[in-house]
């Protein structure tokens, strides 16, 4: 009876054992490469996939995007610029047998190809075009991995440089190029200015030559303007144009009065 029960047992357990080898669950973001003695025979999944134990062998591959992260790289730029620059690239598997037949890491040999790619790729830029154009040299970047990548069922769907780091003396120097421009800017605004204020001053002056009674509404003005500053000393400046009147008067007065002392001249 003894011997009965450890049969039983025995062959219970190799059942467990048959059933717990033939049985794997996928979940919905999984895909089984099935291999039936050395040899791929149908990808499957998700959900409950049966296996023929000792005979078949499956790799779970996930098909959701993975993050990588690039080291930094040290590039030398076009105009002879060291830096250093990092970048992070978004990536999925899309065919999971060729990326476990055709490659041995996807991880590894996906962050090889783009570390080679990037020191490429920026050493052919200048430093302004590095730091001013990331979203062309992404677009760049992106494509070339993802090309490099392709046969291996992968596909690159953003890359992003992330930092650019520069020697603190070039540091410098872009902010003392920097500084100049903006008093460049600075300067030319200001001539801008002066000259739109000379031409409105001609203008000015045309109109006062056809009219000279307007230099005098001005002074006007001007007195009116002065009158509403709480000042201890005023001075009233008189405009040529409105003694000149008086003057005449004054020097036809003493013409006539010589005239009458001397009838003889």
């Amino acid at each position: 009876m003894t011997a009965i029960l450890v049969a039983i047992a025995v062959i219970v357990g190799l059942a467990l054992v048959l059933v717990a080898a033939s049985i794997r669950i996928l979940r919905e973001y999984e895909r089984g490469v099935i291999f039936r003695l050395g040899r791929v025979t149908a990808e499957k999944g998700p959900g409950l996939i049966r296996l023929i134990p000792f005979i078949d062998r499956m790799v779970r591959v996930s098909l959701r995007t993975v993050t990588l992260s690039i080291p930094p790289q040290e590039v030398i730029t076009r105009d002879n610029v060291p830096a250093r620059v990092n970048a992070v690239a978004y990536f999925r598997i899309i065919d999971p047998n060729k990326s476990v037949v055709e490659v041995v890491d996807v991880l590894q040999a996906t962050s090889q190809i783009a570390q080679t790619t990037l020191r490429s790729v920026l050493g052919k830029a200048e430093l302004d075009t590095l730091l001013s154009e990331r979203e062309h040299l992404n677009e760049d970047l992106q494509q070339i991995i993802d090309s490099q990548t392709e046969p291996w069922g992968i596909k690159v769907s953003i890359v992003e440089i992330r930092d650019v780091e520069i020697p603190e003396s070039m540091q410098r120097a872009m902010a003392r190029q920097a500084e100049a421009e903006r008093e460049r800017r600075a300067k030319i605004i200001n001539a801008e200015g002066e000259f739109q204020a000379s031409a409105k001053l001609a203008q000015a002056a045309e109109v006062i030559g056809v009219n000279p009674v307007t230099i005098q509404l001005r002074y006007l003005q001007t007195l009116s303007e002065v009158g509403v500053n709480q000042n201890s000393t005023i001075v009233f400046p008189l405009p040529i144009d409105v003694i000149q009147p008086l003057l005449n008067g004054a020097r036809h007065n003493g013409a006539a009065a010589l005239a009458a002392k001397d009838p003889a001249a």
